[in-house]
């Protein structure tokens, strides 16, 4: 691959245009051949990435190229090391915040989201009829470190059934062998939460899964997608979720 910067900024600027990375949220990276990845610097706009605006790091973290003498790896920098080391075959892994992500991450407890049967899984790399698909989640935490050795633990016993996870409160991962299939993977998952998100602020219906604190999320005896008719209106802050009561956590730069 020679150099991603051009791909990671375009990227960047679609996302920020569609508001999923307002003012400086969110990162991504790519790989180098050598392994080493640039990812985007902390504090920059992504609506307005130039090439020095990110840093070569390498995945045991040290920086091999800081494009500017101001620059400091993104705050979410461990989390890439992560899913580098985990999947070497990724080239490219992309850190997003959208606002329907947030808002359902808070409407589930357990650590996996089931995903509703919809037809552009396939596009994720899963071709089954009807298929149980589940998007594994994280805590957040201010220590980034702890997110990220909570991915590897994870992942190192079981592996997802996607390229995509959740941390709750934050922000989706995805990652990808390209820095152009990341951008593709990103909006496909994206699909998944505007649906769940759409279906639970519809005050006719309600999403109808049956939560456990187990390492997934059951569906219940209907369809994995069931929808029923509530005796009332479901407000936007209420949700057929068990609401997951965790301490907020304080703001950092990206």
């Amino acid at each position: 691959m020679t150099d991603p910067r051009s791909a990671l900024i375009a990227a960047a600027s679609q996302f920020y245009q569609l508001g999923w990375m307002v003012g400086t949220s969110g990162n991504l990276s790519a790989k180098m051949p050598d392994g080493s990845f640039w990812v985007t610097a902390s504090g920059k706009s992504k609506g307005q990435l130039q090439e020095n605006d990110f840093v070569r790091v390498t995945v045991a973290g040290e920086v091999l190229d800081s494009g500017d003498a101001n620059n400091r790896p993104s705050a979410e920098t461990s989390i890439h090391q992560a899913i580098y080391s985990l999947y070497p075959e990724a080239n490219a892994c992309y850190h997003v915040h959208s606002v329907e992500a947030n808002l359902v991450s808070s409407w589930v407890e357990g650590d996996s989201l089931a995903l509703p049967p919809l037809e552009m899984v396939k596009g994720l790399g899963v071709w089954e009829e009807n298929p149980q698909v589940t998007m594994p989640v994280f805590d957040n935490y201010l220590e980034v470190p702890r997110i990220a050795q909570e991915i590897r633990d994870r992942f190192s016993i079981s592996a997802p059934q996607i390229p995509a996870l959740l941390i709750r409160h934050h922000g989706v991962t995805v990652w990808a062998n390209s820095p152009q299939t990341a951008q593709i993977t990103w909006k496909l998952q994206n699909i998944f939460f505007d649906t769940l998100y759409l279906h639970v602020k519809n005050s006719d219906q309600r999403l109808e899964f049956k939560v456990q604190s187990s390492k997934s999320i059951t569906p219940s005896p209907r369809p994995p997608f069931a929808l029923t008719k509530p005796h009332s209106p479901v407000p936007i802050h209420q949700s057929p979720f068990t609401i997951n009561q965790s301490p907020k956590s304080s703001q950092r730069v990206k």
